[in-house]
């Protein structure tokens, strides 16, 4: 039996993806991609299921995904999805569909929170000075 699997990130939310032969189903967290909530969170997350189109037949996506919040979460779970399909199916021509749609969908984003500094209220904020 095939099986694929690949991770994503998105700020502090991990996502692990699992593609393997099976009846079709997607489920994010043991729950079916239909009942996640909210819907533009399900949106992103259907995006390289709908790039793949007929690609994905007859193949069943775990995800488990962790930390963060829902957007990070969705952003993490589609970027899992599609490095999964393109290991599981070995096409480059769904490579090269990803990366013209979008680069995130393979390549997890670095970016980060920039840490608090002292004397501010924030990692940019500082508190203001008064001369009278």
């Amino acid at each position: 039996m095939k099986v694929a699997v690949a991770s994503g990130k998105r700020k502090t939310a991990i996502a692990r993806a699992t593609v393997r032969d099976g009846k079709g189903r997607i489920r994010i967290n043991s729950k079916p991609l239909e009942l996640h909530e909210p819907a533009m969170a399900k949106a992103k997350i259907w995006e390289p299921i709908q790039i793949a189109g007929e690609l994905i037949e007859g193949i069943d996506i775990e995800v488990n995904v962790k930390g963060g919040g829902v957007m990070g979460q969705a952003d993490a779970s589609r970027t899992a999805i599609a490095k999964a399909l393109v290991g599981y199916t070995e096409d480059d021509d769904l490579k090269k569909k990803y990366l013209l749609y979008d680069r995130s969908l393979l390549v997890s984003d670095p970016r980060r929170k920039l840490p608090k500094k002292p004397m501010g209220r924030g990692a940019r904020a500082r508190r203001q000075k008064s001369y009278r």
